[in-house]
């Protein structure tokens, strides 16, 4: 069992370059949205969550989803993006305590994975139905380098796939060499809306930086999606509102829900997961909110909600699902959550979107982005839906 060194990180966590947004621009009204970092967006105020809503049961949950799920079908009609996700680092310099792969976890075994393992695998073995490729890891400059980079430039030469990253927190140098080689979408959730819980659960970085560098990449033209968890221990209404303020302040194409799983090995492993239907409301309401968005379903709510709880998330308006291609010897190793990680197959994921009375899309996310939104990042916000429920 390996313990991550700090020195395997030797690079600066943050360019000097970007300057610490001041402390009147990161106060989050629970229903006003502080305008004066957006880039010019104008959102409109006339869906806005609140609590009783989220805690939706019986008939108002089902007019609820119902609704979400008719507001993606008048946006994107019966069409759901596949993506691919390969997860090709567990190293991680981060500490977050409900992530399985914290530094200090030294009961997992690190791995990083080979570029012509992973080249080959995505250029002549991935699923036809797969029309875009996320490459995910843990927070981990040293396979940005040695992997990632060389990694997109192959798969921009030899395959038509739209190319996304998650990596985690860079600097502006391995951004604009990230964007050079080849990919065009960046997921960078602020996990954690709250200050102060974003503090105590030791999320990525200070919740500052967090929120600069999702204003970095979008002015410096990526596709930003971002995304929060749901039923975090000790999360309250008001932190859990938040979320949603934040998200619609922020420049993003695309937003996700993740309920909590307790992590293996975290400090909190004891502590119960998420409520499926906080977090399929949840989800329901950022459809509502945002009807232009790209919304996943997360193999996470297998976890939560082991019959059928991926299908229910489709049900709420979501359009986006992943199968995950990371080779069985180095899946077991990345864990965000448990080892016991429910896996989407090619076949569980068509058989969930017929299922749902859906088809996959043939468009690539990232031809999408291209021929139907503008490039522009200051473009205004598709305005919110009104929607009594």
């Amino acid at each position: 069992m390996v313990q991550v060194p700090r020195s395997d990180f030797a690079e600066p966590r943050y360019s000097h370059q970007i300057h610490s947004l001041s402390a009147w621009q990161l106060k989050i009204d629970l229903r006003l949205v502080v305008s004066a970092f957006l880039l010019g967006a104008v959102i409109d105020q006339s869906f806005f969550a609140d609590c009783d809503l989220l805690k939706s049961r019986g008939a108002r949950q089902q007019e609820l989803h119902e609704r979400a799920a008719s507001i993606a079908l008048e946006n994107f009609g019966r069409k759901v993006f596949i993506r691919g996700v390969i997860e090709v680092s567990n190293h991680c310099r981060e500490n977050c305590v409900y992530c399985g792969m914290r530094r200090d976890n030294r009961k997992l075994d690190r791995y990083r994975a080979r570029l012509d393992q992973m080249a080959d695998l995505l250029v002549h073995h991935r699923p036809a139905s797969v029309t875009d490729i996320n490459i995910q890891a843990g927070e981990d400059p040293v396979i940005v380098r040695e992997v990632v980079s060389p990694l997109i430039r192959i798969l921009r030469r030899e395959t038509p796939l739209g190319i996304s990253v998650c990596l985690g927190t860079l600097n502006p140098a391995l951004y604009r060499e990230l964007q050079e080689a080849g990919a065009s979408i960046y997921i960078l959730k602020f996990e954690i809306a709250d200050e102060s819980d974003y503090a105590r659960m030791k999320a990525p970085g200070t919740f500052a930086e967090r929120i600069e560098h999702i204003h970095l990449l979008a002015n410096s033209g990526w596709r930003v999606s971002s995304g929060f968890i749901a039923g975090l221990p000790g999360q309250s209404d008001d932190s859990l509102l938040k979320n949603f303020t934040l998200s619609r302040a922020l420049p993003l194409d695309g937003c996700s829900v993740s309920p909590f799983i307790p992590g293996d090995d975290t400090p909190l492993s004891r502590k119960p997961a998420a409520d499926l239907d906080l977090t399929l409301n949840c989800m329901a309401a950022l459809r509502l909110m945002r009807p232009d968005w790209v919304i996943p379903s997360v193999s996470a709510l297998n976890l939560t909600g082991p019959h059928g709880g991926y299908r229910r998330g489709l049900r709420t308006g979501a359009n986006l699902v992943t199968i995950n291609l990371t080779p069985p010897a180095l899946r077991s190793d990345y864990v965000l959550y448990k080892r016991d990680r429910f896996i989407m197959t090619e076949q569980r994921i068509l058989s969930a979107i017929d299922a749902e009375k859906l088809i996959p899309s043939k468009q690539g996310l990232t031809d999408y982005y291209r021929s139907n939104q503008p490039a522009d990042p200051t473009r205004p916000s598709a305005p919110a839906a009104t929607v009594p429920v």
